[in-house]
């Protein structure tokens, strides 16, 4: 790609990858609406299903710094490919899986797998090596907006699917939908670095690893991230099963987690906006700190349709907004060489809280018939991610990255 190309056709390719983030995210987002459905047919039962789900979130970070890395050293084409196959089998194979080991295995691993290959790292990695900083934010914005879309589109869908033809047909339909990314690969595969691009002062993948954990900056990243991926895992899984407590229809969920999209379109632009007139750190403050207040609100409210739906609107807004700016703070310490790989190490720390948030909301219901504990936990550990942000080393918005790298 021309540079003149790479300076005027950036919105172009940040739309082509928010497509794809749709596709990804939206069929992964709509995994809980699956929960009861496949714990009542299978007779595997809430715990180990959500144990399934747990694997599938871990699983999901595990994968972006690989394809992260392979991203930046073979580009694009190639991981998201793989990725969206991978993502479309592990679909259609779910309903096959007779046992707990083989929802692990197509739920657990192939679809967070596929997911993962054609999710954030690769996707905003990519795209901000070559584009300059003053778009980056609006970039990693419109691409997280994407992924939010996707839940908007794909949790009512998914719903409808289950309502029409059963879970089994449900997920046939989804692993079909999942190949109308294939032909988003072409214009996000045109990525390229631009040329001469320098290579990490710190020398190779190596180095720059060690750089990076020895960054406290760093370091509270992903201690802050790790408590977001416990919250929104502990959501998309279980909100479906927490509306079902309080006497509501399935279609309260279904259309709670896709306001929550909706609502985050709003508020990833908005992230991606106020990267280029804030402290990335300010920006996670204050979006980690809502959630907090927004979950105690809840707590108290009576539990009605538009209680969800209201909490949906003010979740939605930071949900996955958290995305850009927590890319920002990582491009400002460390340059772009190795954007995609350094990010994706975040995502891991991101689900490996998910997993915890997936797998100990089944523990909360099966031992005590609600979730009220896990609420209490997801308010105090938004306010602890909040505060973390607090020390990070991160230079004013708008200023270059101490070592010029880009």
């Amino acid at each position: 790609m021309s540079e003149n190309k790479n300076a005027n056709g950036w919105l172009f390719v940040a739309l082509a990858a928010a497509a794809m983030l749709m596709v990804t995210m939206g069929v992964r987002q709509a995994q809980g609406l699956f929960l009861f459905p496949i714990a009542g047919s299978t007779g595997a039962g809430i715990v180990k299903v959500s144990f399934a789900m747990a694997v599938g979130q871990f699983v999901w970070g595990a994968v972006q710094p690989f394809a992260g890395a392979l991203g930046d050293r073979y580009g694009s084409a190639r991981v998201l490919v793989a990725g969206v196959l991978i993502l479309a089998l592990g679909n259609v194979l779910t309903p096959f899986a007779s046992s707990p080991l083989g929802l692990v295995l197509t739920i657990g691993i192939l679809t967070a797998m596929g997911s993962g290959a054609g999710s954030f790292s690769v996707l905003i990695g990519g795209l901000a090596r070559w584009l300059p900083p003053a778009h980056r934010g609006t970039a990693a914005g419109i691409i997280t907006a994407g992924g939010s879309f996707g839940q908007f589109v794909f949790a009512p869908a998914a719903q409808f699917f289950i309502s029409l033809w059963g879970w089994m047909g449900a997920l046939w339909s989804l692993g079909l939908l999942t190949l109308i990314a294939l032909p988003l690969v072409g214009p996000i595969a045109s990525l390229a670095p631009p040329e001469g691009e320098r290579r990490h002062v710190g020398g190779e993948l190596r180095a720059a690893l060690k750089e990076a954990f020895a960054d406290p900056s760093y370091l509270l990243l992903h201690a802050s991230f790790l408590t977001c991926g416990f919250h929104i895992a502990f959501l998309v899984t279980h909100l479906p099963g927490e509306v079902d407590l309080c006497g509501l229809p399935a279609s309260v969920a279904s259309w709670s987690l896709a306001i929550i999209g909706l609502a985050n379109i709003a508020g990833s632009i908005t992230a991606g906006w106020l990267l280029g007139r804030f402290r990335g750190k300010s920006v996670l403050f204050f979006m980690y700190g809502s959630r907090a207040v927004l979950v105690l609100l809840y707590l108290a409210a009576p539990k009605t349709s538009w209680t969800f739906y209201l909490l949906a609107i003010g979740l939605g807004f930071s949900w996955l907004g958290t995305a850009p700016p927590t890319a920002g703070v990582v491009a400002k310490l460390f340059g772009t060489r190795h954007l995609a790989t350094l990010y994706g190490l975040t995502m891991l720390s991101h689900q490996i809280g998910g997993f915890f948030g997936a797998w100990l909301g089944g523990v909360a219901f099966s031992q005590s018939g609600n979730y009220l504990w896990m609420w209490y936990a997801d308010a105090l550990l938004a306010l602890t991610a909040a505060l973390l942000n607090l020390p990070i080393r991160e230079a004013r918005a708008g200023a270059a990255p101490a070592a010029a790298r880009a």
